[in-house]
C-alpha cells in the first residue's frame, strides 16, 4: 500500500464521535481523525504482511493515527532486534503524546525476549530532556522488566528518571505502583528507605496503588499512611 492509500484507508475508519471524545483526552492533540486502535492495529497487520519497510521509509505522520500506525508496525515487524532498535530508536523522538508512547511500548514485545539488550538499549533516555523518551523508559520497564531478575534495577532505573514534565512523572507512577503490585516487599523497601522521588510523583504512585485492584486491602492502609504532606 501506497501512504496515499494508507491515508484513504484511514479515513475511511474514521469516526467523528470518537475523535471528539479521544482528542479530548490527549492535550494538545489536533490532528486526530478518529480511528479506533483495534482499527489500526488490523491495518497494521496487513502492513506487515506487505513492503513494510518500505511503508516505514515513506509513512507519512500528518495526522495521530499515521504516527501511531508507524509505531504498531514497528512492533509488529519481523526483523532482529537489531533492526527492530534501529527502527525504535528512528521513531521514539516523533513521540508527542502519551497515547502513541504507551500503545507502542505495548507493541514492543520483542522486548520480552531480548532483556539484556533492550534494556541497554533504553538507558541512554533515562537522561534524556525530552519528557516523552523518558516515558519511554518508564513504560517499557513497567511492561517487560518487572521480573526477578531486573525488579532492583528496574527500581534504580525510575529512581533515576527526573524529567519536569507531567506525563513523566506519571509514567514513573504508573510504573511504581505496578512494581508494588508485583514486587511489594521490594518495593516497599524503596518506598520507605532509599527512593528520591518528587512529592507529586511519590504521591501519584501511592494514588494509584491504592486505587489497584491488584493490591490488597491491607496494604492500602500501610501505603495511604506513606503519603507526603
Amino acid at each position: 500500500m501506497t501512504n496515499e492509500e494508507i491515508q484513504i484507508r484511514l479515513y475511511e475508519m474514521a469516526d467523528k464521535k470518537f475523535q471528539e471524545f479521544s482528542s479530548a483526552l490527549i492535550p494538545g492533540c489536533t490532528n486526530m481523525i478518529g480511528v479506533r486502535i483495534p482499527n489500526l492495529r488490523l491495518l497494521a497487520k496487513e502492513i506487515v504482511k506487505g513492503d513494510w519497510r518500505g511503508y516505514l521509509e515513506e509513512a507519512g505522520e500528518d495526522t495521530f493515527e499515521e504516527l501511531m500506525l508507524q509505531g504498531i508496525v514497528i512492533g509488529g515487524s519481523k526483523c532482529g532486534i537489531e533492526e527492530k532498535i534501529s527502527l525504535a530508536e528512528k521513531f521514539i523522538p516523533k513521540i508527542r503524546d502519551w497515547s502513541v508512547n504507551d500503545v507502542f511500548c505495548s507493541c514492543f514485545k520483542c522486548a520480552g525476549k531480548n532483556q539484556e539488550r533492550v534494556f541497554e538499549f533504553l538507558m541512554p533516555y533515562v537522561t534524556s530532556e525530552h519528557e516523552f523518551e523518558q516515558r519511554v523508559v518508564a513504560v517499557m520497564l513497567m511492561d517487560y522488566f518487572l521480573t526477578e531478575e531486573y525488579i532492583h534495577q528496574v527500581l534504580q532505573v525510575l529512581n533515576e528518571l527526573k524529567h519536569e514534565g507531567y506525563y513523566t512523572k506519571m509514567g514513573i507512577a504508573w510504573a511504581t505502583a505496578t512494581a508494588y503490585a508485583k514486587f511489594p516487599r521490594e518495593t516497599y523497601v524503596y518506598l520507605t528507605e532509599w527512593n528520591t522521588l518528587d512529592d507529586f510523583t511519590f504521591n501519584k504512585a501511592i494514588q494509584k496503588m491504592t486505587e489497584s485492584y491488584r493490591v490488597p486491602q491491607e496494604d492500602k492502609e500501610m501505603l495511604r499512611r506513606l503519603k507526603r504532606k
